[in-house]
């Protein structure tokens, strides 16, 4: 995958942008020219600059190449248009609907684990049942901005909890695989880097199988006491989103594997 570990940068001439998305997605100058309907030569010279796309046909080119709403202010801004999705915070009074349909589904969600990231696995929200499951970790790891993946692999986190570690492991690097495949975000590059140096349970030492992740990878936690609790997680989306932030949200929520840990989640006390 030569294109695994690039970044696409708003720096580059907005031609250069499209054909690395369209190298990214892995499509032929004929197959982004058919689903877009532009004529292959007319695409041809926007990618080499020859061309400049009209802002609607940019905005074409993007859907058509799955480019995430942040990348395609990018594209629009190296073009020479206003960019055309906002960008708030999540405090914001305009994502007062999105704030509040995240923390009815977290609570909702309840007396099962559920917790909101954004596009680089920063934690932006969780339920009551999130911290029961986090007590004594090193607050140094808890403070913001907690990154969800550097505390699941972390050695001082959750790593010596998670009973199959090696499968779990492989499991998140697949998911930021997929993630950096789909985004080029050079900050989820750097974390990648950064989540390959911690040290490794010993049969997953070495290099990191990438394939796609397996239908369903279980966490596993050993709490207090030795006992563990066995989850299989799903993850929502906002449909349709016009703003940034919250084409980002991600809410991945964990339901028990098992008998056992929905009955011991049920004897949980929430604050």
């Amino acid at each position: 995958m030569p294109h695994a570990q690039a970044s696409i940068t708003t720096r580059q001439p907005v031609g250069l942008q499209l054909r690395d998305w369209r190298q990214r997605r892995r499509l032929s100058q004929l197959d982004l020219a058919g689903a877009a309907e532009v004529s292959p030569r007319h695409l041809s010279c926007v990618e080499t600059g020859r061309a400049l796309p009209s802002r609607a046909m940019l905005l074409r080119l993007a859907e058509r190449l799955e480019v995430p709403l942040r990348e395609r202010n990018g594209l629009l801004t190296a073009a020479g248009y206003a960019p055309m999705y906002a960008q708030r915070g999540l405090d914001d009074p305009a994502l007062l609907a999105a704030r509040a349909a995240v923390d009815l589904v977290l609570a909702g969600h309840e007396p099962y684990p559920a917790l909101a990231v954004d596009r680089r696995w920063n934690l932006v929200a969780h339920n009551r049942v999130v911290p029961l499951l986090l007590a004594g970790l090193p607050p140094e790891l808890l403070a913001p901005p907690l990154n969800v993946l550097r505390l699941s692999l972390h050695p001082a986190g959750l790593g010596p909890r998670i009973v199959n570690m090696s499968d779990w492991r492989g499991h998140l690097f697949a998911r930021l695989a997929r993630d950096i495949e789909l985004s080029g975000d050079a900050e989820l590059v750097a974390l990648r880097e950064e989540l390959l140096a911690l040290p490794a349970p010993a049969a997953q030492r070495g290099p990191v199988e990438l394939a796609a992740p397996a239908v369903v990878v279980p966490l596993q936690l050993r709490m207090e006491g030795g006992f563990v609790l066995s989850f299989i997680s799903t993850i929502t989306v906002f449909g349709t989103p016009l703003d940034v932030t919250v084409s980002e949200l991600a809410i991945e929520s964990f339901f028990p594997a098992d008998a056992a840990t929905a009955a011991a989640m049920r004897e949980f006390r929430l604050p």
